[in-house]
């Protein structure tokens, strides 16, 4: 059997820029793409806090050691400049495979900059 469960988590990262008129996308710095575990046109969701707005949508890269984290094309109009927001991936994890199976959670400071990686495993607190 397959159960969905987090794979990574950049927690309140604050958007830099935003392009409208670009195909869509997130834009991130490659240093928060490798910290979470994301690659790049993977799919993400988006949880605006300033907001409430929650979307789907793939990431691709920016500049590397730039901190930024652009919202492109229909997700430009989901967030402002300065909102903090989280971003999840999921995956579908065999339950076999599950023992070693982790959880990446990167935190950042007000630059954008990782901060803290953890990793966790699936029902194992702390």
């Amino acid at each position: 059997m397959l159960r969905r469960f987090l794979k990574g988590k950049i927690h309140r990262v604050r958007v830099t820029g935003k392009e409208l008129y670009y195909e869509g996308s997130l834009t991130l710095d490659p240093e928060l793409l490798e910290a979470a575990g994301f690659s790049p046109f993977e799919a993400v969701w988006v949880y605006n806090l300033a907001n409430g707005a929650r979307f789907e949508t793939y990431v691709i890269e920016g500049e590397r050691g730039s901190g930024e984290v652009v919202l492109n094309g229909a997700a430009a109009r989901q967030g402002e400049i300065g909102d903090e927001i989280i971003i999840v991936a999921y995956a579908w994890v065999p339950e076999e495979d599950l023992p070693n199976f982790r959880v990446r959670l990167v935190h950042v400071d007000e630059n954008n900059r990782v901060r803290e990686v953890r990793e966790a495993r699936p029902g194992v607190s702390g």
